[in-house]
């Protein structure tokens, strides 16, 4: 969306940014909202802030968003100045609106929000090597350390539903059932692949209401690249991308970074004999998560991780299929059945980690004293 230069100031105005507005300009690489580097100038001194306009079409509750961003980004700066950290660059700050709000709504009714913005430190879209695999699990786990005692069941939930994987299997199983593009017959091993394990489905919820798995502040986007590298460290700094904080569970952030960190293959080879589970960077990702948490997850909760790697995986897949057989509807394709190529990728990889079970167990043996 091309957002006029006049609208672009007119809404950095209505913060209580430091000097003078002189420049705005898009920055980054996202896809769900639109940001813009935000330049002000006072005294000859230059001040960047990061502006953006949320997507409201994506996450229908602004309102309950922006007080999930407020009160995690609160709570976490307020740890860090404990831990004699540096809570302007190791968590996003928010700059609140001339009448003190979080956010400000424009007369088109678009919503706007403005962080402080963290120099000397990168984003990265890959891994290129295995620290920064390590990195990005040391920054995720001292996420969930740092928000252990935070209430998540305060928290709204931005995405009903996010990963509720049996809520996901009842759309799955609808979705064979109406069968609407005539595709279930061709689809019969991938279907059966997941009924075939659809009791474990809902054992993270089971284990919740029995008290055994903690409600935890969840960030359900675990990627590199939501993560700030330091530049001259080259150390994880702080974790970007806060809109889909929602409460849930470690074990699936833990999980969902697996997923697609410590594949062998794309996210949708064709040819399923390269996809497999990396070991090695499967014991690298949990050393960093492990040391990160510092202590603060629960045994079930360790005991459960290697369940996470495995539920985010078959709950993707599922939700690829799913897709395919409602006709593409959903996820991007980019050609004929390349939902269908995404399933069997992440269906691949379930029955790659079944078959190295054992070895991904003793592995966070191995690290959780860390």
């Amino acid at each position: 969306m091309d957002i006029s230069m006049e609208r672009r100031f007119k809404a950095a105005e209505a913060f209580a940014v430091k000097g003078q507005v002189k420049s705005c300009e898009p920055y980054g690489s996202g896809h769900i909202n639109n940001t813009f580097l935000l330049v002000c100038r006072e005294d000859g001194q230059e001040y960047p802030y990061i502006l953006q306009q949320m997507n409201h079409e994506v996450f229908k509750d602004i309102q309950g968003l922006m007080r999930n961003v407020k009160g995690v980004t609160t709570f976490l700066r307020r740890q860090i100045v404990e831990n004699h950290g540096e809570p302007d660059r190791e968590t996003l700050n928010l700059i609140p609106t001339k009448e003190g709000k979080d956010f400000y709504i424009d007369s088109q009714g678009s919503f706007w929000r403005v962080y402080m913005f963290i120099g000397g430190a990168t984003c990265y879209n890959l891994v290129e090597k295995p620290e920064d695999f390590y990195q990005s699990g040391k920054a995720f786990g001292r996420f969930q350390c740092l928000l252990a005692d935070f209430p998540a069941d305060e928290l709204t939930e931005t995405i009903p539903d996010f990963h509720n994987t049996p809520a996901r299997f009842k759309k799955f199983k609808k979705a064979v059932e109406e069968d609407v593009m005539g595709r279930a017959e061709k689809v019969r091993r991938e279907i059966q692949f997941v009924m075939d394990r659809q009791e474990e489905m809902g054992l993270a919820l089971k284990l919740k209401e029995e008290g055994a798995l903690p409600l935890r502040v969840s960030h359900n986007d675990t990627k590199l690249n939501n993560i700030m590298i330091d530049d001259k460290t080259g150390q994880a700094l702080c974790i970007i991308d806060l809109d889909t904080i929602m409460p849930g569970f470690s074990i699936f952030d833990y999980g969902d970074s697996i997923r697609f960190g410590a594949n062998t293959a794309e996210e949708d080879e064709r040819d399923l004999s390269k996809v497999s589970l990396s070991l090695p960077l499967f014991e690298v990702y949990t050393k960093g998560f492990l040391e990160g948490s510092e202590g603060r997850l629960t045994e079930t909760e360790l005991k459960m991780l290697p369940y996470g790697a495995k539920m985010m995986t078959l709950e993707c897949g599922m939700r690829f299929l799913t897709d395919h057989l409602q006709g593409d509807v959903y996820f991007h394709t980019s050609r004929e059945g390349h939902n269908l190529d995404r399933c069997r990728t992440q269906f691949a990889l379930v029955a790659d980690m079944e078959s190295k079970w054992t070895q991904m167990e003793e592995i966070v043996k191995k690290y959780q004293g860390s």
